[in-house]
């Protein structure tokens, strides 16, 4: 009798304790719902602010339209277009973004000026964590502009030139039958690109940019601390950079870590001595250690450290997802395989055993369609599909009604300009030939308007020497203005390269021999293949 007794009581613990869970969620759900209809009634029945951008539709307050621009941005920007025009205001986590499309709008955004717009409070939260403090977005505008300036050491036509034997001898080295990674050990197979890529274009960008030293400590081990930290590129990272997330913790470690490296390279260094020997590399580091602000102060070591890990990560980032695409790409267009390896035979020759002639620095330019599969790649996958400034003091947006408050955020979308028909026909159609110099009458009818209409191309200098402004291109890919990527030369460099010697060694295709191409991860800030995105490869007889 007791038992039964102590299992009643529990049932009716259990039953009082439903009951009010039950009460609880009713709660919730009645929050929710009346929050859903006072905030659709309140767009439905109240008129906006006629000098502000009209509002986008939204049905949840404070998410708004956060998960449609984030599953897929350009579809969420050419839908609100057609229906509000080039300027209009989403909600973006509770916050009003407004939306600036078209070559007009890059222009009002991207150029605006520093009383105006500023990219350190948006980015900095974003950014610090995983480059380090007093660097890039972490410091104020004018001390960038000077880090910019210490940077472009590494960029000269001289320092190029050099880069390109030796991201050729890095991929080679990479992808040879005896590689230490083993993925390309047969003669055919198939390969996660994204992954490999990444790995690849860390050795590239260590290599070049920062020297034989460095490149030494790195080994695949390296590709999971990028990894890490590129995966401090969340979108939810604008808001709790902060949050005890494991992919936070991740990214906290592969930081220090990162850090930790460089860190011992200066020591190593300064404990040495500043004397040059015959065996030296003048790399960015060295320039790094022996360079000074405006005011006089040396750049202290572990800023130096820092700026190392963002160029590691500019340099590596967008050149790894980009060469991922064109590689995808060339895997669906055997004939532009074919079409690339013939150029290279015509114009660098071919030796006695039957390979192509290494190319160098200056052979690029005599290149025009490897070029152009670059070129064309970044036009339809620009690494970085939005971005953003905050707005400083009210801006009236020309040849519109419409003033931008300080309570908004502005956000470019330039990508959506070169996947327009009336700047490029047939956007989303991947075809190099579309840049020819002189198109066939095949290709004619998809050459880029710009370019037809002789548009000229304005330049500034911001404090790091003369950069293209973009006003009037639809072709940004790198950005424009004062924050346009300086890298930008680099990038092409580095992809030219890499595609050119791995399109001599392989034939690549898609596993099922289709002309599919994989669809977009956006899950981060930068847009890159979903992946798993695999292809075939077999190796060329002579290469």
């Amino acid at each position: 009798m007791g038992l039964l007794n102590d299992v009643a009581r529990g049932l009716a613990d259990l039953t009082s304790s439903t009951g009010t869970a039950t009460l609880v969620f009713s709660a919730i759900a009645l929050f929710v719902s009346l929050a859903i209809i006072l905030n659709v009634a309140s767009q439905l029945m109240l008129r906006g602010n006629p000098n502000e951008p009209p509002l986008v539709f939204h049905w949840v307050p404070f998410f708004g339209n956060t998960i449609v621009y984030g599953m897929e941005p350009y579809k969420f920007f050419f839908d609100c277009r057609e229906k509000y025009g080039d300027v209009f205001t989403f909600i973006l986590l509770g916050k009003k973004t407004t939306v600036c499309l078209g070559t007009k709008g890059n222009d009002f955004i991207l150029n605006g000026k520093l009383k105006d717009v500023n990219a350190e409070e948006i980015y900095s939260p974003l950014t610090t964590p995983v480059f380090g403090k007093d660097v890039v977005y972490d410091c104020p505008n004018a001390k960038l502009m000077e880090q910019k300036k210490f940077v472009k050491f590494g960029l000269t036509s001289s320092a190029l030139r050099s880069y390109v034997t030796l991201i050729a001898h890095e991929t080679r080295q990479f992808f040879a039958k005896d590689a230490a990674n083993k993925k390309f050990a047969a003669q055919s197979g198939t390969v996660d690109l994204p992954k490999a890529m990444a790995e690849l274009t860390i050795y590239t960008a260590s290599r070049s940019l920062q020297g034989k030293e460095v490149r030494e400590r790195f080994d695949s081990s390296f590709a999971d601390l990028y990894h890490d930290l590129d995966m401090g590129f969340t979108p939810i990272n604008f808001m709790l950079p902060w949050a005890p997330l494991p992919q936070n913790r991740r990214r906290d470690r592969a930081q220090r870590k990162m850090a930790e490296t460089y860190m011992s390279i200066i020591k190593q260094r300064r404990e040495q001595g500043d004397s040059k020997s015959e065996d030296r590399e003048e790399d960015m580091i060295w320039n790094l250690m022996n360079c000074q602000y405006k005011d006089g102060t040396p750049i202290p070591d572990r800023e130096v450290a820092h700026m190392m890990i963002a160029l590691l990560m500019a340099g590596q980032h967008s050149s790894s997802s980009t060469s991922s695409w064109i590689l995808l790409r060339l895997a669906s267009r055997p004939d532009i395989q074919e079409e690339l390896l013939e150029e290279q035979k015509r114009v660098l020759g071919v030796n006695a055993d039957g390979t192509i002639k290494d190319f160098t620095y200056d052979d690029l330019p005599r290149l025009p369609l490897l070029a152009q599969t670059v070129k064309e790649t970044l036009r339809i996958h620009a690494p970085i599909h939005s971005v953003m400034r905050a707005v400083k003091s009210p801006m009236r947006v020309e040849g519109t009604p419409y003033t931008i408050p300080t309570s908004h955020t502005l956000m470019a979308a330039p990508g959506v300009s070169s996947r327009t028909a009336t700047h490029f026909p047939e956007p989303l159609l991947w075809e190099p030939h579309r840049w020819d110099e002189s198109p066939s009458d095949k290709h004619a009818r998809l050459s880029p308007a710009h370019l037809k209409e002789g548009v000229a191309e304005e330049k500034e200098d911001y404090g790091y020497g003369l950069v293209s402004k973009g006003a009037a291109s639809p072709y940004l890919p790198f950005g424009a203005g004062r924050h346009r990527c300086i890298g930008e030369q680099f990038a092409y460099v580095q992809l030219q390269t890499i595609v050119g010697t791995v399109i001599r060694s392989f034939k690549l295709s898609n596993p099922d021999g289709s002309d599919k191409v994989v669809d977009t991860d956006y899950s981060s800030l930068f847009s890159r293949p979903l992946t798993p995105a695999n292809i075939r490869w077999e190796r060329r007889e002579k290469s």
